[in-house]
Formats: C-alpha cells, sequence, structure tokens
C-alpha cells in the first residue's frame, strides 16, 4: 500500500502543473495559430481566470492552508475551466467577468461592443480579436 500511496501522490502533485499549465499553454499556442477564432476566448478567458485565481490564492495563503483539500478543489475548478467538453473558463467570463469588466470601462469604450450587440447576444463567441 506504501507504493500505490507514494504513486497516487506523485500523479496527484504532477496533475497540477500538467492540467493548470502545460496543457493551457499548448491549447493557446494552437489557438493563436489557428485561422478559427472559436477557441480565442476560451484561452484568453482562461489566463485571466487562472491570473485572479493565483492573485486570490497568495492573499489568503494563510487562510488556505488550513483548508486540507484546497490543492484538489483547486485541481477540479481548473479542470473544469480548462476541459474542452465544459469550456468553463469561456462560461465563467461570459456569466460573471464580463458585466464587471463593462461597468468599469464603459459600454460605450468596450472594444467588442459593437460586434456583441450586432449578433443580438452577449454570449455567442463571435466577438473576438481582429488581426
Amino acid at each position: 500500500m506504501g507504493r500505490l500511496w507514494t504513486f497516487l501522490t506523485h500523479v496527484h502533485t504532477l496533475s497540477g502543473p500538467v492540467i493548470m499549465l502545460l496543457y493551457p499553454l499548448y491549447a493557446s499556442v494552437i489557438a493563436i495559430e489557428s485561422p478559427s477564432r472559436e477557441d480565442d476566448e476560451q484561452w484568453l478567458a482562461y489566463w485571466i481566470l487562472y491570473s485572479f485565481l493565483t492573485l486570490t490564492e497568495m492573499l489568503l495563503q494563510s487562510i488556505l492552508e488550513w483548508i486540507p483539500i484546497w490543492y484538489s478543489l483547486k485541481l477540479v475548478v481548473a479542470a473544469w475551466l480548462v476541459l474542452p467538453q465544459f469550456k468553463g473558463a469561456a462560461f465563467i467570463y461570459e456569466r460573471f467577468v464580463r458585466e464587471h469588466i463593462r461597468k468599469f470601462i464603459g459600454e460605450k469604450d468596450h472594444p467588442h461592443h459593437k460586434s456583441t450587440t450586432a449578433s443580438g447576444s452577449g454570449g455567442g463567441g463571435g466577438g473576438g480579436r481582429q488581426r
């Protein structure tokens, strides 16, 4: 049982960087290099949310140390944000982050204002960046 536990501990420790950094890095490069703009919002939203999560974690580190399942919980949330089946990062950005950004910078100053209102809905993903 000792070797199995050691193996599972190593897998758990390595899964964090793979799920939270390596796969998103790979997928972001693929998204930038592809002619399609469908996945750009997902990966830009992921990096925004990951940065926010990391900054929050740094600020609350002394509190989070007392929560034994914090790393596992963070891993599950990161997997939901990253996995293409869920597109959690784009979902969170569309539902919660975008409205706060619009409050701060104003609707008329928002660079994607015309593309989101022209499509008839605010969440189609068609308002990606232009080159």
